[in-house]
């Protein structure tokens, strides 16, 4: 096995381990032995437990930040591809189903670990603002900066809320959750696009 694809093992691994324990009752320990190697490999790789898990945040967050802009540099209407794209961002998830836990349930109680946690939503939304005001007309009255924050804030919950009930939820199919964030995000975003605003 290269250092590579050992490395992305131990990722893998250590996402299940802090997923199902928290990241007080994981161990580098146990994710060595379910990895298939030993605790130096691990510190070869990522320095202390808190790297580890830190490195995993940022790693997800870019894989599933890396969703949209995939999806909107094709330049087509945001409406042809955002089906497709909510359900490449639940398939990570599937493929992952102990990230979410990591990812949007910040439960480590380490203040290092918040603040860095804290730090990487941070510029996760920097970068993704720029392509919410692309895609949905800044040039419309009322979609100002503010606006268009609260869009992504809505999108965002609705999303990793559902990841979380999701995980609850095994059973229930892909697809079900997918039309289930369309079906409770997208329709309203679509009338935001072409201008409607709610009004008092």
């Amino acid at each position: 096995m290269s250092a590579g694809d050992r490395r992305r093992v131990i990722e893998d691994i250590a996402t299940e381990v802090f997923g199902e324990r928290g990241y007080h009752g994981a161990s580098i320990e146990e994710i060595a032995r379910r990895s298939g190697v030993t605790v130096p490999v691990i510190y070869d790789h990522f320095s202390s437990k808190r790297a580890l898990y830190q490195h995993l945040i940022e790693w997800h967050y870019e894989q599933l930040r890396g969703i949209w802009f995939a999806h909107a540099e094709t330049d087509a209407p945001v409406s042809s591809w955002i089906g497709t794209a909510v359900d490449a961002w639940f398939a990570h998830i599937e493929e992952r189903r102990f990230a979410g836990r990591m990812l949007f349930r910040d439960t480590t109680g380490d203040p290092e670990l918040t603040a860095a946690h804290r730090a990487i939503l941070d510029a996760s939304r920097a970068e993704i603002l720029p392509l919410l005001s692309r895609v949905l007309r800044p040039d419309l009255p009322g979609h100002d900066a503010i606006a268009l924050e609260l869009a992504w804030e809505t999108f965002r919950s609705a999303l990793q809320g559902l990841a979380l009930w999701w995980y609850e939820h095994p059973d229930v199919p892909r697809q079900t959750i997918v039309a289930g964030a369309m079906n409770s995000t997208w329709i309203g975003f679509e009338r935001f696009q072409s201008g409607d605003q709610w009004m008092p």
